[in-house]
């Protein structure tokens, strides 16, 4: 079987088996009570967002949790998988001499900035106070997340030596020990502005889907297989997922997903060497959390608003655009900044 059969093959397998259990999953997910609550007013910077409700009033008791089910059945084939090619005799190329602390990489971004958003999802299923263990405030939840993304960085410069910038145009830079910071602020910005972009039905799912085929493409180009391997899984669950998250949704990926799923982008952008390629095809996620940091700096400081409503995509639907107006051209777009992106990178 050649390379290209066989990702395709891991594809169609992971979507196969999401699209089995994602039915009996929201089902479970409605008796646990995983639903978007009536007031959900606060948004990844700890924000009041009323006019969130304005527009999604009618979401509420809408199963939330659609990332556990994809982080669960993409994590379980790739653990599966990688020996089992090996054990077929395919040789499992890639860019680093191991193998494994790449595979590891991967799976402690994926499961561990899952697990914190899996604590954010119970916090607000299960309104605890803002004290104790399950109270851990905004400011506490970031300290995390740069704790993860530090420990995630130092293994890509301690065990697999990535420790260069590529800038298309100028030239390679290298960072030396000052490329761990400047991966964690990839990671931990990646993380959130999936985070915030999640607000409408289909558009950080659609989004980020895109995106990943042109990474995936890069991938494959490059003959790194564990990545390959690892994003179609990624692609073909997402893919599933999608079906039920486009408007009107059915299920939403909750923070369990959209905070794993932005880590895991960018981490894959820093595997691949091609961070700036990735601000080109992640533009859309960047611009989203771009403006609702410029609105909350704006308000703090200067008591005035910048735009009518932050993220971007609410700007949008106060000046009277249709939810899935708004979904479906930012989809023609990224369709564009991925094609793009791709073409920096192979340069």
């Amino acid at each position: 079987m050649n390379s290209l059969a066989l990702l395709l093959s891991v594809l169609i397998l992971s979507f196969i088996l999401t699209s089995i259990a994602i039915v009996p999953f929201i089902d479970l997910l409605y008796k646990l009570k995983f639903l978007r609550a009536q007031q959900d007013t606060r948004d990844a910077f700890g924000v009041l967002t009323p006019i969130f409700n304005k527009f999604h009033e009618k979401k509420a008791g809408v199963p939330v949790g659609g990332g556990l089910l994809v982080i669960g059945i993409v994590s379980t084939l790739f653990a599966l998988l990688i020996p089992l090619i090996q054990k077929f005799g395919i040789v499992v190329t890639t860019n680093y001499s191991d193998v494994q602390s790449e595979i590891n990489i991967l799976f402690f971004t994926f499961l561990s900035f899952g697990v914190l958003g899996l604590y954010d999802d119970i916090k607000k299923f299960f309104k605890f106070k803002s004290s104790g263990f399950f109270g851990l405030r905004m400011k506490h939840k970031l300290i995390l997340e740069i704790l993860l993304g530090s420990i995630i960085s130092w293994m890509l410069y301690n065990n697999l030596g990535i420790s260069i910038l590529h800038i298309p145009f100028i030239g390679t830079f290298e960072l030396g020990v000052l490329y761990v910071p400047f991966a964690t602020f990839t990671i931990v910005a990646f993380a959130n502005a999936v985070n915030i972009t999640d607000g409408l039905d289909g558009l950080a799912s659609g989004t980020l889907m895109i995106s990943l085929f042109g990474l995936w493409f890069l991938s494959s180009k490059i003959l790194d297989v564990p990545l390959a391997i690892f994003l179609a899984l990624l692609i073909g669950s997402l893919i599933s997922f999608l079906y039920f998250n486009v408007f009107p949704a059915r299920l939403f990926m909750g923070d369990v997903g959209s905070l794993a799923f932005g880590a895991t982008l960018a981490v894959i952008g820093l595997l691949l060497g091609k961070t700036i390629a990735l601000v080109v095809i992640g533009f859309i996620f960047v611009f989203e959390i771009f403006t609702s940091l410029v609105q909350l700096i704006s308000k703090k400081f200067f008591k005035k608003k910048l735009f009518p409503a932050a993220p971007f995509h609410l700007s949008l639907q106060r000046y009277g655009w249709e939810e899935p107006k708004i979904v479906q051209r930012a989809w023609l777009v990224q369709i564009m900044l991925t094609l793009f992106g791709v073409w920096l990178a192979v340069l």
